[in-house]
């Protein structure tokens, strides 16, 4: 059900009218059955597969959670009578029983994962093995893949490895765990929640505030504005580039490139800003997962503003976790014997940093075109972290780090890296991309930016003078926010003034959203994930 159509308009403002209206004992249950409803409109299947996940987790997490209880209860009693060898024995032996736990909750779910999302990949690179020696080709699988299995799969992962290091109780109740998994409208592209966070006004009972539910309304109009105005506007012009390699390069890959990062963002932030409104209409607080991330100085703060919540999980579960395990402690030690300390303390941050880049690429997509673009990212923002003394030093000598002007230029060059990084994203083709890259030195005009040629990519003068305004609107409201929260300073103001402001946001989401036959509404691009 996409997020901007008239069937989740519908869907959303009967959940809202039923959920102030039954008793508030009886909200949370109540949005566990319009969650799993939301799924099954999507598609009947995916309800076994997510409660295949919600059951395997609640259960290993349950049994972590009693191990740690009756192991407690019954060393309290024995500790008396052990001694100090005895004591640091028995909870190594408790605590590999815990991890055997732990490593069954994730091979199931990680299991089921890479089953349904990276089979096809597999059998197409054992084909390619098969082509080279002229063995037969295996058949590729028709898995479906659920929707948002990445997301729902990951944040139910963060909370059973929480509970394995003890950060908080295990939930008892089923069906809030349920609710936790499932809540709807995180369900489809994030932001991956931490149940500590979510749990505190997920279950609580809430009752009807006007200041809440406008602002949760607020927040989903300037989400439609995002993908409506902006995203799907220049969405024709983006797949005209990229789909006609033949014709559209030098010049126009570079088009291709800034069109593409001003998609991207008013697609996924537009996307999280109708979630975080919808749930705040509810009275339920949703972490952000954006913060001004194209104001961003260098690739490595970059990944600090855009999509937190990924880039939180990545680091606190698998960069943190393999940077300290025994091997990587083993090969650390090695490493200053054999390398000396300079290279021996930079080995396992940059192997850990290797396994989360390379991770992160392929939980964006099976295919190789994301495990290229992850890589990409680590090697930048490692050989940025080695230049950093090298950086330290002309800021040192010419003073230019707080000047407007080199503040914009890093800025201009973040925007720049990412969205030649993201041409992997764009091209889906290795190889492909490499050759677009280099063709924007190779062929590059300036008449491809002519008015002509502009207009030849299927917008019209109209549609960029609505991008260029657009644009202007979303700069100005990063601007605001570095003052606060922009809705707090909108409903400071009088009340015309309120209303002149979010009814003109209503009519330009009305008048100038991109819809019709040219304008087909289309998925948000994070709902693949």
């Amino acid at each position: 059900m996409l997020f901007t159509s008239y069937e989740f308009l519908l869907f959303l403002g009967i959940v809202f009218l039923l959920y102030y209206i039954i008793p508030r004992k009886l909200q949370w249950p109540f949005l566990l059955l319009a969650s799993y409803l939301f799924y099954f409109i999507a598609n009947p299947w995916y309800l076994l597969y997510i409660m295949a996940t919600t059951i395997t987790v609640y259960l290993t997490a349950g049994a972590i959670e009693r191990k740690k209880e009756n192991f407690k209860d019954w060393y309290n009693s024995q500790k008396k009578q052990l001694d100090r060898e005895q004591k640091k024995l028995v909870k190594e032996k408790e605590k590999k029983k815990e991890f055997h736990l732990l490593l069954l909750g994730l091979l199931m779910n990680l299991g089921l994962l890479a089953v349904v999302k990276y089979t096809n990949f597999a059998i197409a690179n054992i084909n390619s093995v098969f082509r080279l020696f002229g063995g037969n080709e295996i058949s590729f699988i028709n898995i479906m893949v659920p929707m948002g299995i990445s997301f729902y799969t990951f944040q139910s992962l963060g909370y059973l490895i929480d509970i394995y290091y003890g950060k908080y109780k295990a939930e008892k109740n089923p069906f809030r765990f349920a609710l936790f998994v499932s809540f709807f409208p995180q369900l489809v592209q994030g932001p991956i929640s931490r149940f500590h966070d979510l749990s505190k006004s997920l279950f609580e009972q809430h009752k009807a505030e006007w200041k809440t539910i406008s602002f949760g309304l607020e927040r989903i109009l300037w989400g439609f504005f995002k993908k409506l105005v902006i995203a799907d506007r220049i969405l024709p012009a983006v797949n005209l580039i990229i789909h006609n390699t033949d014709t559209y390069k030098g010049g126009f890959v570079l088009i291709g490139m800034l069109f593409y990062a001003l998609e991207l963002y008013a697609d996924f932030t537009g996307g999280i800003d109708i979630t975080i409104g919808t749930a705040q209409t509810l009275g339920i607080h949703i972490t952000e997962n954006f913060k001004r991330p194209y104001f961003s100085k260098n690739i490595k703060e970059y990944w600090k503003r855009w999509h937190i919540t990924m880039g939180t999980w990545f680091t606190d579960y698998i960069f943190y976790p393999i940077s300290v395990c025994q091997p990587m402690l083993k090969i650390n030690k090695f490493s200053r014997k054999h390398f000396g300390n300079v290279i021996g303390k930079r080995v396992s941050v940059y192997l850990s940093s290797f396994v989360v880049w390379f991770t992160t690429g392929i939980w964006h997509g099976a295919s190789w075109n994301f495990i290229a673009w992850g890589l990409g990212n680590f090697a930048v923002i490692m050989i940025s972290q080695e230049f950093e003394p090298l950086y330290e030093k002309f800021h040192k000598k010419f003073h230019i780090s707080d000047r407007l002007y080199y503040r914009m230029f890093q800025v201009i060059r973040t925007v720049l890296l990412m969205s030649c990084l993201r041409m992997f994203d764009c091209y889906r083709d290795v190889p492909l991309t490499f050759r677009m890259f280099g063709s924007m030195f190779a062929d590059f005009r300036i008449s491809n930016f002519s008015r002509e040629n502009l207009l030849s990519l299927g917008l019209t003068g109209f549609d960029y003078l609505i991008l260029a305004v657009g644009l202007m609107i979303l700069i100005t409201v990063s601007l605001l926010q570095r003052k606060g929260s922009i809705r707090e300073q909108i409903a400071a103001l009088k009340t015309p003034c309120r209303f002149a402001i979010w009814y003109g946001l209503f009519l330009t989401v009305l008048v100038f959203g991109a819809y019709g036959i040219e304008y087909d509404a289309s998925q948000f691009i994070y709902n693949q994930f």
